[in-house]
């Protein structure tokens, strides 16, 4: 009978015979249909993929100052904490180095949250910085004679500051013993405020700091209006650190950059008085 057999169909017979034993001793490797949890024990990725606080800072000068920066609770992203003014906030940079995320990363089996929570850092001025602020060349809002003090640098053209302006006014009725004391602090993003700023504080006029804010037209600034006490206040500005509008400097040392509101600020007022005001 072998006589019979073909050639071609005996070597198809031998080759079949020598897979399924190449199969036996080498079997084929099962597919996992689970997925793969790829934690530091399978694969370091700290070992892969490195960002240093250096190069972070130089990814994100434009975002803020980088303080900390780590792997994220995410595969392929960097946790970045930044500090803008006086609030810490997450952000997330991937492997790749060219995408920056803000956001919160959620759980979707726990929906819960993994991102942590932005959070206040007041900036603490030092004696020296504190004395360098003066009463002088400022718009006095309050009791001209308080015991208590609150200085804010503010903008005319600033909507922030606006929605502050109108914050102050219920703090002075919550407190009848405070003075504010507002320094012009126009900024260069804002074309018409350091005109508006001249003449705002040559006439020492809340009323026009008021119209301002209320989008009034003021005068333009004239010859008795001088540009010296609101370039000494934007060096000031500068000097201290703040960088944006409205500022906030309290009694006991603590700068505050943005909008707060009336019972919080009525809340740091009460904090012990490291200084006097000059």
């Amino acid at each position: 009978m072998l006589r019979k057999i073909p050639v071609i169909v005996l070597f198809i017979l031998l080759c079949g015979s020598t897979a399924m034993r190449a199969s036996k001793d080498h079997p084929t490797p099962k597919v996992s249909t689970t997925p793969h949890h790829h934690d530091a024990t399978q694969h370091n990725c700290a070992a892969c993929h490195f960002l240093s606080n250096e190069e972070a800072a130089t990814l994100l000068k434009q975002f803020g100052e980088v303080k900390e920066v780590k792997l994220a609770p995410v595969k392929g992203l960097y946790e970045v904490t930044l500090q803008q003014g006086d609030r810490q906030m997450p952000a997330y940079i991937d492997f790749g180095k060219r995408l920056i995320i803000a956001g919160r990363i959620y759980t979707i089996a726990t929906r819960k949250m993994m991102t942590p929570l932005p959070r206040e850092v007041p900036v603490q001025l030092s004696p020296t910085q504190l004395h360098q602020i003066h009463r002088d060349d400022s718009i006095i809002m309050g009791n001209g004679n308080g015991k208590k003090w609150l200085f804010v640098f503010t903008d005319p053209e600033c909507s922030y500051c606006k929605r502050l302006h109108g914050e102050l006014k219920k703090l002075v009725s919550m407190e009848p013993d405070l003075t504010i004391y507002i320094k012009m602090n126009p900024l260069k993003m804002h074309q018409g405020a350091y005109d508006k700023a001249r003449v705002i504080l040559a006439a020492g006029s809340l009323e026009m700091l008021d119209k301002a804010f209320a989008g009034g037209k003021l005068p333009p600034p004239g010859e008795n209006d001088p540009k010296e006490p609101i370039d000494e206040t934007i060096k000031l500005a500068a000097s201290l650190g703040i960088q944006g509008t409205p500022a906030l400097v309290f009694p006991d040392g603590r700068l505050i950059i943005g909008f707060r509101d009336a019972p919080r600020m009525h809340a740091l007022l009460t904090l012990p008085t490291k200084w006097a005001v000059k």
